[in-house]
């Protein structure tokens, strides 16, 4: 089985920016280079078959490459406890219109739609009961909360595999199709 999911991946000196947030939390498992990206759709488990029926349904995307732009910080929690920190990407809207071009693209493959609702970002931190507390986090949130970029554009579909390992997760990309950069 191949866990999969298909994402965008910004350019150099945006990857720097982000790493440069990156660090006043203990115990954080901090993103590195090759793991920032910014999930259109996660596929999860498929067999070779179907992975093959997803990478040319995708082949079949067209759309432009979005033009976009850092825009603050934000964090996700699991049943009140935080566990992500991210980068906000914005405009939401344009991402959003291709996160649903993909979704289809995926749906004739064969995988079910999307259910979950959309939120366009790039995690930078995972975060375990023993990292940080909500002092820490919240100081980092403070500090964060004006990181910015000038827009810049996420010119390539990708789509990932995604290995689980005892130090988390590694990604390698598998497959890759240009947007449309005609404005």
């Amino acid at each position: 089985m191949l866990r999969l999911f298909v994402a965008l991946r910004p350019p150099p000196a945006i990857r720097d920016l982000l790493t440069d947030a990156m660090d006043g939390i203990p115990l954080a498992r901090w993103q590195d280079d090759e793991q920032l990206h910014l999930t259109l759709r996660f596929i999860g488990e498929v067999d070779r078959p179907q992975a093959e029926d997803v990478a040319a349904a995708l082949a079949q995307v067209h759309a432009p490459a979005p033009a976009v732009q850092i825009a603050g910080v934000g964090a996700f929690d699991t049943r009140g406890r935080i566990d992500t920190l991210w980068a906000d990407v914005t405009p939401h809207d344009t991402l959003a219109h291709l996160h649903r071009k993909v979704d289809q693209a995926c749906v004739r493959a064969g995988l079910p739609p999307e259910r979950r609702a959309y939120r366009p970002h790039i995690t930078l931190a995972r975060l375990s009961r023993s990292a940080g507390n909500m002092a820490e986090i919240d100081a980092w949130r403070a500090v964060h909360a004006g990181l910015a970029s000038e827009p810049f554009m996420m010119e390539h579909l990708l789509l990932y595999q995604s290995h689980l390992g005892h130090g988390g997760a590694s990604y390698e990309p598998v497959m890759r199709w240009p947007l449309n950069t005609d404005r």
